[in-house]
């Protein structure tokens, strides 16, 4: 895989992580300017944050706000939010 299909799949994770996270957390949403560019910038994968910025401002429109949204990394998948299930036989 090239390094573009590479980013463009990492990048499809980290907005469907972001999307997911704005939903828990609504109150970041007002802090986001209408119209802006939101830029995922990984700290965990530098070469994707220079990539990323360098895309967005090649995409920037005049006057448009931008947005850096800084990342640490992202935690493991959860396949499930259950906690201490525990399964009972009833005879």
């Amino acid at each position: 895989m090239n390094n573009e299909k590479k980013y463009f799949a990492r990048n499809l994770t980290l907005s469907a992580e972001f999307s997911r996270y704005l939903f828990g957390h609504p109150e970041l949403v007002e802090q986001i300017p209408k119209n802006a560019q939101v830029v995922i910038l990984p700290e965990d994968d530098p070469e994707l944050c220079r990539f990323n910025k360098k895309i967005a401002e090649k995409q920037r429109e005049k006057g448009q706000p931008v947005v850096y949204v800084k990342v640490s990394s992202l935690a493991p998948k959860i396949y499930s939010r259950l906690v201490n299930p525990r399964i009972e036989l009833v005879n």
